[in-house]
């Protein structure tokens, strides 16, 4: 009986988890494996980087996604792009950057208390948490232990979409389609917003489709986690001052259980 029950219960795990590494597979296309730098227990945001996705988030992307969860005042915090208080007001008065204030029920210029701007286009969705809403990396692997080294390919799936478009176009219900081999279903509403050279980099870094689309993944990885920095290094000491507990708790443990243990040993009769 128990034998049978064993049996089924490692054919029905089985089972699950090729279903679910099907479903995994059928539910987006490819997802390229980047190497970003954040990414790991111990990896880090590039700044440069992060001011690379910035320049490509404002000059592409922004004409119809928005970040209407991210105060602009926080591309000066500590872990984000680095930008002085005065270079976030010029950022502001550069890019006329407007607001809907609803007591004034009129637009006026943004300040840094404020959020950025929601999409323009009623299909474009925000962009503020987006690498935490897309997983390019799902289903059982292995040990689990993919997503500590790996995450969970949000940016991954981010710039593999922003690279892979395969120049076909179709039709639908009045609608032009474009062929991605990332998106589901391989067709995709959004034109290819990405060309070689569509900015011009202010460190001089040469504007790639591949490098401009790993910018603005890794910018709005940040944009959704602006915190993983001080998170990972939350975790590191917990994991340290737990370390050290339980080998604390260890030899007062055997302490304690000492004098009983060489009470009970003398007390054992002789062989």
């Amino acid at each position: 009986m128990l034998r049978k029950l064993a049996i089924s219960t490692v054919t029905a795990a089985t089972l699950a988890l090729s279903s679910g590494a099907a479903l995994a597979a059928g539910a987006a296309g490819h997802v390229e494996d980047y190497a970003f730098s954040f990414e790991g227990p111990f990896g880090t945001f590039d700044q440069n980087q992060l001011q690379r996705g910035l320049q490509v988030y404002t000059q592409v992307c922004a004409a119809c996604h928005g970040l209407r969860y991210v105060p602009i005042r926080t591309l000066s915090d500590e872990g984000g792009p680095g930008l002085s208080e005065e270079e976030v007001r010029a950022y502001i008065e550069q890019n006329f950057i407007e607001v809907y204030d609803p007591d004034l029920q009129d637009w006026r210029a943004a300040t840094p208390n404020d959020n950025f701007p929601m999409s323009s286009l009623e299909n474009a969705p925000d962009l503020s948490l987006m690498t935490k809403a897309r997983a390019g990396f799902s289903g059982p692997y292995g040990l689990g232990l993919n997503p500590l080294f790996r995450g969970m390919g949000g940016p991954e799936y981010l710039a593999s979409l922003l690279t892979h478009y395969t120049g076909s176009e179709r039709e639908e219900f009045g609608a032009v389609l474009y062929g991605n081999e990332t998106f589901p279903g391989g067709y995709i509403a959004m034109s290819p917003p990405l060309w070689d050279g569509a900015v011009e980099y202010n460190d001089g870094t040469e504007a790639t489709v591949e490098q401009m689309a790993l910018d603005v993944a890794a910018f709005l990885t940040w944009t959704a986690e602006p915190a993983l920095m001080a998170r990972k290094q939350m975790g590191f000491t917990a994991i340290l001052m737990l370390g050290v507990l339980s080998v604390l708790l260890y030899l007062t443990n055997k302490r304690i259980w000492a004098p009983v243990k060489a009470r009970a040993k003398g007390q054992q009769p002789a062989e």
